[in-house]
């Protein structure tokens, strides 16, 4: 066997290798703290905005509500948010994910 018949990877593991790189880029590709912007959507309703406005202040206190951009569907069936939060961690980020994703209101979360 020669020398570098011995130092080469199998496919599998540079494969392995390939996805902890990736992995590890992305968890690196933001800063924080960031402003970030989160698509929310869900069935039109009087006060969709301000009740997910009110839920994601929840988990970020400096979140203000005002800063909620809204537009409404062709027929006005569904309203479509961005949400932009002062994200200060990737944790804070999940939390407010996690808790959009679950909220009954909540059709679709970007």
């Amino acid at each position: 066997m020669t020398e570098k018949a011995k130092t080469e990877d199998t496919p599998q593991e540079s494969f392995k290798q390939t996805e902890e790189t990736v992995v590890e880029e992305q968890d690196s590709l933001l800063e924080f703290p960031c402003d970030f912007p989160i698509k929310v959507m869900g069935a039109s309703s009087p006060h969709f905005a301000e009740t997910i406005g009110a839920a994601v202040r929840e988990l970020a206190p400096d979140f203000d509500p005002a800063s909620i951009t809204q537009r409404k569907s062709a027929q006005s069936k569904y309203t479509a948010l961005t949400v932009t939060v002062h994200a200060k961690s990737r944790e804070q980020l999940d939390s407010i994910y996690l808790m959009l994703t679950s909220h009954p209101l909540v059709k679709i979360v970007l």
